[in-house]
């Protein structure tokens, strides 16, 4: 079932609550601003993450890309990245790598993000 298909049912869900925990509203108003279409929720359900809100009442985000090129694919660099977009605070971090090795930039990345399981991990 969808974040949606929950709100419109009158069903607060795991993530919407995870999300009220963070943010200045309640599960309800959470809820009723995703029903109403003016809030969603980032949460991916092939990784163990942190549901991030975003909308209506909710407190800004600050999401940072990082990512090899044609041009630069030095995954040191981008761990480097990864670790100074957690320490100053970014709510998400996108890979966004179009050269080198990208599946494997890609799982070092998610397995250095992961908690437990990397030195970058925030939390």
């Amino acid at each position: 079932m969808t974040q949606l298909e929950y709100a419109k049912n009158k069903r607060i869900s795991v993530e919407m609550q995870k999300v009220a925990e963070q943010e200045p509203l309640s599960a309800d108003e959470i809820r009723n601003n995703v029903a109403a279409g003016n809030t969603v929720i980032l949460k991916s359900s092939l990784h163990d993450c942190v549901p991030v809100g975003i909308g209506k009442g909710l407190k800004i985000k600050i999401n940072a890309n990082i990512g090899t090129s044609n041009f630069n694919a030095d995954p040191v660099q981008e761990i480097e990245k990864l670790a100074a977009s957690i320490r100053y605070g970014a709510d998400t971090v996108m890979d966004l790598s179009t050269g080198g090795d990208i599946r494997s930039m890609r799982k070092t990345i998610l397995s250095t993000s992961l908690p437990g399981r990397g030195r970058p991990h925030g939390g």
